[in-house]
């Protein structure tokens, strides 16, 4: 069914880490608007930019340890290879 309707995943999204499980569990976007939003309170746009920041960081990491070369072809097998 891929390609046939865009998926979005949210809820409890709070790291890097967990936008590329959810990306490998087959979404075509994440949401993280909780993040963003408590970024937003505590430090408005700059809150924000650290939050996007530190969660590009995250994702970066884990795609580093599961050899992950692009969040555009993720695939389910680094669920089951530990992060």
């Amino acid at each position: 069914m891929r390609g046939k309707l865009t998926i979005f995943a949210d809820g409890g999204v709070r790291t890097g880490a967990d936008v590329l499980k959810l990306l490998a569990l087959g979404a075509d976007a994440v949401l993280v608007g909780r993040p963003l939003a408590i970024g937003a309170v505590g430090g408005g746009r700059e809150g924000v930019s650290l939050t996007l920041n530190k969660m590009k960081g995250e994702l970066f990491q884990a795609m580093l340890l599961t050899g992950t070369p692009d969040v555009r072809h993720v695939h389910a097998d680094i669920l089951f290879e530990g992060m």
